[in-house]
């Protein structure tokens, strides 16, 4: 397959995965790849798959089974999987004769090249790694909420520090995701040589609203990791507590041997 075949379709489908924490991209040889950052390569029998290395494959002009198929096929590129989040899929249209737009879910583009195909994944795969994450910070709220309730009603666990420890490193692992690997706040590779793309790159992105949901997802994982760390001092301080009193009975019981042991001959 070649970007050819791509142009000369008039209407196509374009689908996200999110499949796994990181996609190896060592064995797709450069013979077998249609452009890099990000890689593109053949899929089905008349598309073509983006392959991000955060996890997310976006797919153009496939089928449904023909997405399964190659899915299957390149299982081992696929490290760490996870469950499979599908994003919103999207049409691509060609309108030569207009300005690159979006609405609804139709793109129009003035024509099929690899940048369009290039850029329009990316933010595509920006969209469902949101979407998954958001999902994920979600459960964390509904798990975070009942060790509250439990330390307000009786006191702190010790599984309850269990708990919020493993909180606190999963918001962590979100937060450096999102920064170090996903980059949703960075400008998309192909921009740097496209500046003809730009006008696309934001109206896609406003009409996914990825700057408003990252933002609104930092928020959250603020706020748990905040949330978390506070009730952990709490059970932290209240052990603490706990010590110290220990220790005072210690000493009031040493002392009342001490003197036993004192006045026990004067008494006998």
């Amino acid at each position: 397959m070649n970007a050819q075949i791509l142009k000369s379709r008039k209407d196509i489908t374009v689908r996200p995965y999110f499949l796994s924490n990181r996609i190896s991209t060592k064995s797709i040889t450069t013979a077998t790849r249609i452009a890099a950052n990000p890689t593109v390569i053949s899929a089905g029998e008349k598309g073509c798959a983006v392959l991000f290395r955060y996890g997310v494959v976006v797919f153009f002009g496939t089928t449904e089974d023909e997405e399964a198929l190659f899915i299957k096929s390149k299982e081992e590129i696929f490290i760490e999987p996870r469950t499979a989040i599908i994003g919103d899929n999207v049409i691509l249209g060609v309108t030569p004769k207009q300005d690159d737009n979006i609405q609804d879910n139709l793109i129009s583009i003035k024509k099929m090249d690899i940048g369009y195909i290039q850029l329009i994944a990316e933010v595509l795969a920006r969209s469902v790694v949101l979407d998954a994450y958001e999902q994920d910070i979600s459960t964390t709220f509904d798990h975070i909420d009942p060790i509250a309730s439990e330390l307000q009603a009786r006191g702190p666990k010790g599984k309850s520090a269990k708990k919020l420890m493993r909180h606190i490193g999963h918001t962590l692992s979100i937060q450096r995701k999102m920064i170090g690997q996903v980059e949703v706040e960075g400008k998309p590779d192909v921009l740097w040589e496209r500046s003809d793309l730009e006008k696309l790159y934001h109206l896609i992105e406003n009409e996914f609203e990825i700057t408003e949901r990252h933002t609104a997802l930092k928020h959250k994982l603020e706020l748990i990791h905040q949330t978390a760390e506070t009730m952990l001092g709490i059970l932290s301080e209240r052990r603490t507590l706990h010590v110290e009193w220990y220790i005072v009975i210690l000493i009031v019981i040493e002392i009342f041997i001490t003197l036993g042991e004192k006045f026990a001959p004067h008494i006998m």
